[in-house]
């Protein structure tokens, strides 16, 4: 009896999660052919070449959805075991959204108990919930890492690991700095990258402090220039309003702009950087700038929630990498509650001291060293194929 073609099925809820899943699945397809990929996603893995059961990363929801979204995720979840029962399938690759996936994990456990589970961007439980690692290893096989330290820790609370890299380490992720855009930036004797974040919320409680900090600076170093990097066009005229309404009178004209999806060219403009926690602060470490990074949210919101439900008190990615080996190599300010002298004082050591720079650059590149044994769209679809044996 000749053989079914092996099914895979990936699931995302999310942009991110839409844009890993893609290049792996564009791997898979090239190492076997004959392989069939299913998803819940977004049009990326359609482009490369899986077959969407269903649109999800449309209107992505962050922690807590509302009573709509979740009525909405159990319909699915509804259609997908319907699915279920009809199509075999040899894996799951859940892609990030944890919340989103356990639910769609437990099924094909009950529903097809000799599927393999690997999720692609292991949930970050070594940040929060720790505990819920023993419902990793229940409805889990394995667990491709993005970040280093992560294999370590899964692999000593009983969940196989690999460590896969990530995908903005690769080479070939960015493009090319385009010199037109570089040439119209600011000059000045220091530039400055600012990258507030990429949602409204983020870049109301960052970006007034970020720029606070620039005009700070900016009045003890008259050759100090800005450029801001924005995500999206709303993104940029988010912060143009902000710039207009509170800055007029504090930022000497021409020395800030604001650019749009132009991150690589900022980066390769810029001397150093002050960044919003998060995968931005990984991505400049890979262009190999020195930083300050900051996340600001409420005291309250921190008291009453943020401080019993998150483990880790290291929290930008160089950091918890470096950590690796016993030392932090930048200042990060997260959670942060006040105003931006303190966050003006950690960058002027950079701003004021090309020393401090290149010693930082040093340590990031100590960082970002940990990606160069790894290639993760190869790693991660080699590893799935070992795993579901594909």
């Amino acid at each position: 009896m000749a053989r079914t073609a092996p099914r895979l099925l990936m699931t995302a809820f999310e942009p991110s999660g839409d844009e890993l899943a893609a290049a792996v699945a564009a791997r898979l397809r090239q190492l076997r052919p004959e392989l069939t990929i299913f998803g819940l996603g977004g049009p990326r893995m359609a482009a490369a070449g899986v077959e969407l059961l269903e649109t999800t990363t449309a209107h992505p929801v962050m922690l807590l959805p509302g009573v709509s979204h979740v009525w909405q995720h159990l319909r699915r979840l509804h259609r997908l075991r319907r699915w279920l029962r009809g199509h075999d399938i040899a894996a799951l690759v859940p892609v990030d959204s944890p919340a989103a996936n356990w639910s769609i994990c437990a099924a094909v456990r009950r529903l097809q108990p000799q599927a393999k589970i690997a999720h692609l961007a292991a949930p970050q439980l070594w940040a929060w919930a720790p505990w819920r690692v023993r419902r990793m290893r229940r409805l889990s096989d394995h667990a491709l890492c993005l970040l280093p330290f992560e294999k370590p820790w899964f692999e000593q609370r009983g969940v196989a690991a690999t460590f896969v890299g990530h995908p903005a380490a690769e080479p070939g992720y960015w493009p090319q700095p385009a010199p037109e855009v570089i040439h119209r930036l600011p000059a000045g004797e220091v530039k400055l990258a600012i990258l507030p974040g990429s949602r409204r919320a983020e870049i109301d409680r960052n970006g007034p402090v970020m720029l606070d900090a620039f005009a700070e600076l900016q009045s003890r170093h008259p050759g100090l220039c800005a450029t801001v990097a924005a995500y999206s066009d709303a993104v940029a005229a988010q912060l143009q309003a902000l710039v207009d309404r509170r800055y007029g009178q504090k930022i000497k004209p021409g020395t800030l702009s604001i650019e749009t999806a132009r991150l690589q060219d900022v980066l390769a403009w810029c001397n150093a950087a002050l960044v919003t926690s998060g995968t931005a602060t990984l991505h400049v470490a890979l262009h190999r700038r020195p930083m300050v990074a900051m996340y600001r949210m409420s005291r309250l919101q921190w008291n009453v929630l943020g401080r019993w439900i998150v483990y880790t008190r290291t929290f930008t990615l160089p950091n918890l990498i470096a950590e690796m080996d016993g030392h932090r190599v930048i200042d990060e300010f997260v959670p942060w509650f006040n105003g931006p002298a303190p966050i003006a004082r950690a960058l002027d050591s950079l701003i004021a001291d090309p020393k401090a720079r290149a010693a930082q650059v040093e340590a990031l590149d100590r960082v970002t060293a940990k990606f160069r044994t790894v290639r993760f769209q190869d790693d991660a679809a080699r590893t799935l194929i070992e795993v579901a044996n594909l």
